[in-house]
């Protein structure tokens, strides 16, 4: 397969940067202002991880919907969020290998970019801290900004972006909402970021084709 046959989609948050953490304190700092009770990181990859935050607050209002409440806690948590982030000045940067990795494939003109459930004040703190833009341009980031249904919707617009058929793309995510997404969009090579231990959860996925730690382990060719 050609190069020009080949992209790469990124889901962004656990797997291009390691934050689970940071999500964790912040949706539970608003759990806490919404229903009372913090968040388990178990319930963050059952529930949470991968959805629209509007979904999330959803579910945090026991599946009731209140547009206004989704509206106020979409932003106000990823403030949470962020303040977390700019604390840990240690764990603050791209896993290990990802800049290694785009290099690359820029290098062999392979197209990729990233397909991610954040908000655009997230997207543009993430492209200015980690400079996204040397690799990636901000406008072919697809996030939510409202008009995507669910990260299927994002996978179908980040191919389109790509110029590529789904079929013919490597997608990288960390979650289980994730990959399911990734499958139901048509793609047929995987590659887990196994930071939350799915590993043994999704083993008997055979579009699965890598579970690894860092990108330092992606295989660059397509596998599908």
């Amino acid at each position: 397969m050609t190069q020009s046959q080949h992209g790469f989609i990124f889901d962004f948050n656990g797997t291009l940067f390691l934050d689970n953490d940071k999500h964790v304190k912040a949706w539970s700092k608003a759990a806490k202002e919404i229903r009372g009770s913090a968040i388990t990181e178990e319930e963050l990859h059952t529930h949470m991880n991968g959805k629209p935050n509007k979904m999330i607050v959803r579910y945090l209002n026991g599946g009731q919907e209140n547009a206004k409440l989704e509206d106020h806690y979409s932003f106000l948590k990823e403030e949470y969020y962020r303040d977390f982030c700019r604390e840990d000045v240690e764990n603050f940067h791209l896993i290990a290998g990802a800049e290694a990795l785009f290099d690359d494939l820029q290098a062999q003109g392979i197209p990729f970019t990233i397909a991610s459930a954040s908000i655009k004040p997230n997207i543009d703190f993430f492209v200015e801290s980690f400079n996204l833009d040397k690799w990636i341009k901000p406008e072919n980031i697809v996030y939510d900004d409202g008009t995507y249904e669910n990260k299927i919707a994002m996978i179908h617009k980040a191919a389109q972006i790509l110029g590529l058929p789904e079929e013919q793309i490597t997608v990288i995510e960390d979650s289980k909402s994730g990959i399911h997404s990734a499958l139901q969009a048509g793609i047929k090579d995987l590659r887990l970021i196994n930071s939350a231990n799915l590993a043994d959860q999704v083993k008997d996925i055979p579009e699965i084709h890598q579970v690894v730690m860092t990108m330092d382990e992606i295989k660059r060719e397509f596998i599908a």
